[in-house]
């Protein structure tokens, strides 16, 4: 197989899995009534794609998947929302890897405490209320232990694909 069909490929697969654990997660009730805390199922190919492909690919994939998901399964508000959260973590995330060089784990907590910042700052946004930056310190302690959790499940998998990704960069 010709080496851009193959990478073509691997980023349409990596695309269809984060739409997969996302349609999934949305499926899982959450023992909390507060909304917008969930695991962030899909964030372990955004953790494994950082690592292994770079964030100009795993940027459009990430991107694609919200908007993909927010158009199938959402309406304008799921969005909005996902989008600043994707935005907003995907930039902390980015900077936290290629500038201080951190784990796995590190990067994934990060980029759940800040999409649920970008989140929360929308939807205050959106909706003119700044009461709900009170949810801010529940989803702040939601982001840190799925960040953490989704960090290591995405370390583990990541080095049963390390060859993959290898043959993939050629």
């Amino acid at each position: 197989m010709e080496k851009g069909t193959k990478k073509m490929t691997a980023y349409a697969m990596l695309l269809a899995l984060s739409m997969i654990l996302g349609y999934l997660e949305s499926m899982i009730p959450t023992p909390f009534p507060i909304p917008g805390i969930k695991l962030g199922l899909a964030n372990i190919v955004n953790i494994i794609g950082l690592f292994s492909l770079g964030p100009v690919p795993t940027g459009i994939i990430s991107f694609l998947r919200v908007l993909l998901l927010s158009v199938l399964f959402g309406n304008l508000m799921t969005l909005s929302y996902s989008m600043a959260g994707f935005f907003l973590s995907f930039f902390v995330m980015v900077l936290a890897k290629q500038c201080f060089k951190l784990s796995f784990i590190s990067v994934s907590l990060l980029g759940g405490i800040f999409h649920n910042i970008g989140q929360i700052l929308m939807a205050a946004f959106l909706l003119r209320n700044p009461v709900l930056f009170a949810y801010l310190p529940l989803l702040l302690l939601a982001g840190t232990a799925a960040g953490m959790v989704m960090g290591i499940l995405a370390s583990i998998v990541a080095k049963r694909l390390a060859k993959f990704f290898r043959e993939l960069r050629g």
